[in-house]
């Protein structure tokens, strides 16, 4: 926990106006129970003057493992349970978790006998995970055990939050601790101790599967930040918007971010899975190599491409290129355009383009730029007039930006620049929205003219991809078909829940562009209805959609939404439904 616990005991760290520990402490007392033993260590006294000065008169007991800095918890539970009478049930739990109060009722009222708390296991655990058949925990693997192939998909990671029968604490558990901590290893988890005795079919421990419900175990500082999300509902906007990623961290429905959720397929994703150690231990191809692949995959000359390490790689080279020059871009677009570009003329997509004033303006400026179709509002050209356009003007360079354009049912402009070369158009693609995988960073430039593509590929690294990413384009050969497949189905979708939205009262418009997001107006003047919406919508039902209404004043508020899967999208469509009903957008 360095440097969070340089000065303060990690269980001393405020999350949402209370200490881990004292949240801790008030689901005990909510539940009835008041004998309470801490088993101290690093900062003991700490400890000690927080509970007496914040719960005075409560009956705590307190048992220090001296050797707390070079043993593990198995020693200071062997302490604890040494101290204790066990003549009750005993609940154990570690101070370095936050949870849903309720838990520990379930807990208490739970049936006499062992049992351990259980959430299915996610992306981010860690620590000692079991598997449960019938109601009983079978199988204790602590980490030790999770080698390379160890499938976590059918596992549940333990809370540590148990529940002992007493006469298994006296028996059994106190003297196996105790032996094993003092005579074998005294470092170890005592987390061992009951895998050998469940492992061995010694003893039985029911899991008590809590089903998704709050908790969070605080290790390190990124699980101190997690669980803030978690635990501070109305700061989740603030920290998306902070981070703008890394949402494997965090319980999120996530439509903001666009990506096609029917791809990769589960096939796709096993081999990923089997090729991921040799391809975290090896160095990507060249360019050169990364440029052939690609071109394999999108049917045209490697010689005309640059893969990029996401498209976003390309507006710093972008902006380098055309500094000082007059530029044409659309408003509202992608946010990049007007960070890079800041003193460009832009053109209003209002959704729609006039498309008379943009040919006016060519002949005064020294870059167009078309994002086709268009963020947020799903605006699409034809690529017929795009290749138009360009012809029209050959001394104009032309970038278009079409990102989208798979779910559009236009033909991508590079197909037809293959056909009918033009020297003066450069596309820009980022393959995150149609391949699903944002987090592989995939993209490419692509143009007609060879000193462009030598010119960028001249500012380029050495090794500009992973290689997992490079494997993914390897991959990518082999399910171009399940690829179309998982494009036409998110165009179907993209009906139904336009359709879907338009049946509330809260939605006044849905535009149905040629992205795989929607752009939904709401019902109501207030500029700020959007934000509110989107914050209500993060604190009760852990869902983010993109707020655009200060980027569309005209239209009043709006949101960007991506369109998911179809039993995704029917959750929105239920949470914005009873958070309209509710009046809590008031």
């Amino acid at each position: 926990m360095q440097p969070l616990s340089d000065e303060r005991h990690k269980a001393l760290l405020p999350v949402g106006g209370a200490t881990i520990l004292g949240r801790i402490v008030d689901s005990l007392r909510a539940a009835g129970v008041a004998d309470i033993v801490v088993v101290t260590g690093y900062r003991a006294d700490e400890l000690r003057t927080f509970l007496a000065e914040h719960y005075p008169g409560l009956p705590v007991r307190f048992v220090h493992n001296a050797r707390y800095a070079e043993t593990n918890n198995i020693v200071s539970l062997s302490l604890a349970l040494d101290a204790m009478p066990l003549d009750r049930d005993v609940l154990l739990i570690e101070c370095d978790l936050l949870f849903d109060p309720q838990l520990i009722r379930r807990l208490v009222a739970a049936p006499a006998g062992n049992v351990a708390l259980v959430d299915h296991y996610r992306a981010g655990m860690d620590g000692t995970v079991v598997a449960v058949d019938s109601g009983v925990i079978t199988h204790v693997f602590p980490p030790h055990l999770q080698g390379p192939d160890f499938s976590y998909t059918d596992k549940f990671k333990t809370l540590n939050i148990y529940r002992f029968d007493a006469g298994f604490c006296r028996t059994t558990l106190q003297p196996l601790l105790s032996c094993y901590a003092n005579l074998i290893d005294g470092n170890c988890y005592y987390e061992l101790v009951l895998g050998m005795l469940v492992n061995m079919q010694r003893q039985r421990i029911a899991a008590e599967i809590v089903d998704g419900r709050l908790w969070a175990e605080v290790d390190d500082p990124n699980d101190l930040a997690v669980a803030r999300f978690r635990f501070e509902p109305e700061r989740r906007a603030d920290v998306l918007d902070r981070t703008l990623g890394g949402h494997w961290n965090f319980d999120l429905l996530d439509f903001a971010f666009m990506r096609n959720g029917y791809f990769p397929t589960d096939a796709m994703l096993a081999a990923m899975r089997q090729a991921l150690p040799d391809t975290l231990r090896s160095y990507g191809s060249t360019q050169a190599v990364l440029n052939e692949k690609l071109g394999y995959v999108l049917h045209v000359d490697p010689a005309r491409l640059q893969v990029l390490h996401g498209a976003s790689q390309a507006y710093p080279l972008l902006r380098d290129e055309f500094a000082g020059r007059h530029l044409l871009v659309p408003a509202p677009t992608f946010g990049e355009y007007q960070r890079m570009f800041p003193d460009a003329e832009t053109y209003a997509d209002a959704p729609g383009l006039d498309l008379d004033a943009i040919e006016r303006a060519a002949d005064r400026v020294d870059l167009v730029v078309f994002v086709n179709p268009n963020s947020p509002t799903g605006t699409t050209v034809s690529t017929a007039w795009l290749h138009g356009f360009a012809a029209r003007h050959p001394r104009l360079p032309v970038l278009v930006d079409e990102s989208f354009v798979d779910f559009s049912g236009e033909e991508p402009l590079l197909r037809r620049l293959e056909r009918e070369p033009l020297a003066n158009v450069l596309v820009l693609t980022s393959l995150s929205k149609s391949l699903g995988v944002p987090g592989l960073r995939l993209g490419f430039l692509y143009a007609c003219n060879p000193a462009v593509v030598q010119a960028l590929g001249a500012r380029l690294p050495i090794w500009n991809l992973s290689g997992p990413a490079e494997f993914f384009l390897e991959l990518l050969l082999k399910y171009r078909t399940d690829l179309e497949a998982s494009i036409a189905r998110t165009i179907a979708d993209r009906a139904r829940f336009a359709a879907d939205l338009r049946r509330l009262p809260i939605v006044r418009e849905v535009v149905e562009g040629g992205g795989n997001f929607l752009l939904v107006r709401l019902n109501g003047s207030d500029a700020g209805l959007g934000a509110r919406l989107r914050a209500a919508l993060l604190a009760q039902f852990a869902i983010d959609v993109k707020d655009v209404s200060a980027r569309l004043p005209h239209l009043g508020p709006c949101l960007r939404i991506a369109v998911r899967l179809p039993q995704e999208n029917a959750r929105l469509t239920a949470a914005l439904e009873a958070l309209a009903a509710s009046g809590d957008l008031a």
